[in-house]
């Protein structure tokens, strides 16, 4: 909020506020993180873009059913990162953030839309025409390998034994769920691995974006301002790509499929991604990450509610490791203060 005794100029960028505050005597841990899970101000808003995402699978898979009835999937993504788009501008412009983040800012903000919201997004529905959405949910778990590795790799930020342990645990735990998805599936070898090779591309393009985040001039830029910005250009690729592939746009007339568009819209895109980044700027994309590693279960139990999904005992010893793994890699202890050096 700008002080009244020294007013913001019109169209500067001031920085954004953090979840929690930051001491910038601490020295960060796995992905750079200052902060440890456990905060109520990073937990809270963990949890709750978990159960979104979660929740996601069911409707892309109703979204992938009206594909069969005329609406690409590259369409279906267009549709509903416009709605994000226009979310998003609104939350920048009533928040105060401001619309102007400069030359430099707008090609990191379609630097991390177009692998972000076009690559991921487009390959993830695809994926889904070959396996089930539990496989695909089960491998994006494995977002967590290539955020840590990658932020080890460009930034430098150390990766704990504590997180590689639990790493290891959780991610046996994502392979008997895969198992446990690949042995109830009818699905031929063939289109399996089309279905796990689209996913992994669609991990490593989400990974790509997710450690963009560490740049220092993308930290220094408003979460809802970059944002907006990334969603209109991703809803401008994605159309201009549907309309190569698929021709004119194709409206569905079907009342739940815009309900669900507006749901993933507004909540699995707009609200979701908002606090998702803000967690990846407080506690590191590693750990950020893990919530990818909980929406596979998650999901799971609410496919046993909606959809009547029966637990076998490999499902439900792949969960507990998963879940075993995510304690255990967060669990480490929030990184000491170092004594401030003169001149830092």
């Amino acid at each position: 909020m700008n002080s009244p005794s020294s007013p913001r100029k019109r169209g500067s960028q001031e920085p954004e506020r953090p979840l929690v505050a930051r001491d910038p005597r601490v020295r960060g841990d796995d992905g750079g993180a200052e902060h440890s899970l456990a905060e109520p101000a990073i937990l809270l808003p963990f949890l709750l873009i978990t159960l979104i995402w979660s929740s996601t699978w069911i409707v892309i898979k109703d979204q992938l059913g009206s594909g069969a009835a005329g609406v690409p999937p590259t369409w279906s993504v267009a549709y509903r990162f416009a709605f994000a788009a226009a979310a998003m501008f609104a939350v920048a412009r009533l928040s105060g953030a401001g619309l102007a983040i400069g030359r430099r800012g707008h090609l990191y903000a379609a630097a991390i839309g177009l692998p972000q919201f076009v690559l991921n997004f487009n390959l993830v529905y695809f994926a889904e025409r070959y396996v089930t959405s539990g496989v695909v949910a089960v491998v994006f778990a494995l977002l967590v390998v290539p955020n840590a590795l990658l932020a080890r790799i460009f930034f430098g930020h150390r990766v704990t034994a504590r997180f590689l342990l639990g790493s290891t645990i959780a991610m046996a735990g994502v392979g008997l769920l895969f198992l446990a998805e690949l042995r109830v599936s009818a699905v031929d070898p063939g289109a399996v691995l089309a279905g796990i090779g689209l996913t992994l591309l669609a991990v490593l393009a989400a990974s790509v974006a997710n450690v963009l985040q560490l740049a220092a001039p993308v930290r220094a830029l408003p979460v809802a301002s970059l944002l907006a910005w990334a969603m209109l250009y991703a809803t401008l690729a994605n159309a201009v790509t549907a309309l190569i592939l698929f021709g004119a746009p194709v409206a569905e007339a079907r009342i739940g499929y815009w309900i669900g568009l507006i749901y993933l819209g507004l909540a699995a895109s707009a609200l979701a991604f908002l606090l998702y980044i803000r967690i990846i700027r407080a506690i590191g994309p590693g750990k950020a990450a893990y919530s990818s590693v909980l929406v596979p279960i998650v999901a799971m139990l609410i496919s046993t509610v909606a959809e009547d999904y029966r637990w076998t005992g490999i499902a439900a010893a792949g969960g507990v490791l998963a879940v075993a793994g995510l304690l255990v890699a967060l669990g480490a202890r929030r990184p000491v203060a170092a004594p401030a050096v003169p001149g830092d």
